[in-house]
């Protein structure tokens, strides 16, 4: 999981880096992805560990509603919406070649 949306979802102004770290470390999910490309992501990844107490259902329904009508739009979240992040798109020969039957 990339809870900061390679800093998309940071830029709607609705939720902090902390916040979206401590939403997606209290799911279920195996892996979650900070990206540490400088000292200051590093710092930040630390201190939300450090703070970090799984949310609760209401803290989790709070953040999510918080963030519902900048998620409905779709516009924070282009790895989701558009083909920008898409490697099989800008690559359709990965897909091998095409036969017919």
């Amino acid at each position: 999981m990339k809870p900061l949306g390679d800093g998309n979802i940071l830029r709607a102004g609705t939720v902090t880096a902390i916040e979206c770290l401590h939403y997606a470390l209290s799911l279920p999910t195996s892996v979650v992805i900070n990206g540490c490309e400088s000292v200051a992501r590093l710092d930040q990844a630390i201190v939300a560990v450090e703070t970090f107490n799984p949310l609760s259902g209401t803290q989790v329904a709070a953040l999510l509603a918080r963030t519902r009508e900048q998620a409905m739009t779709g516009e924070y979240e282009p790895f989701k919406t558009t083909e920008m992040f898409d490697g099989t798109a800008h690559n359709p020969a990965w897909m091998g070649e095409m036969r017919t039957i």
